[in-house]
């Protein structure tokens, strides 16, 4: 299963239904970076170090970080979703599907309707 590194952002609920089913997700909160205006850059380099995926809703920032710098061990950038069990169902199957996450960009969109 994947590691990845939730940002402060991204839905409490999501990341447990993602470690539900096996993913070792960490959130900002968890790693002692909560509410310290932390730049999108310097999220991507702890994720990095930790050998995270970044698990986002902020998608302009952080496709531009992907283009940037794609030395990373995985981003993936997801619209908002008020179904959560459809959202983290999505991530899990976009994830499960790669064999390793390093230096992509996965896109978990919300589907129309």
């Amino acid at each position: 299963m994947a590691h990845l590194y939730a940002n402060e952002n991204f839905p409490r609920k999501v990341v447990e239904l993602l470690r539900a089913v096996g993913h070792h997700v960490l959130t900002t909160l968890e790693a002692g970076n909560a509410g310290r205006a932390i730049p999108d850059s310097e999220v991507l380099a702890y994720a990095v170090h930790t050998k995270r995926a970044v698990l986002t809703l902020n998608r302009r920032d952080f496709i531009r970080l992907h283009r940037d710098a794609p030395n990373h061990s995985g981003i993936i950038v997801c619209t908002q979703d008020p179904d959560v069990a459809r959202q983290a169902r999505r991530i899990h199957e976009a994830i499960s599907a790669e064999t390793d996450l390093a230096g992509k960009l996965i896109r978990v969109n919300r589907p129309p309707g």
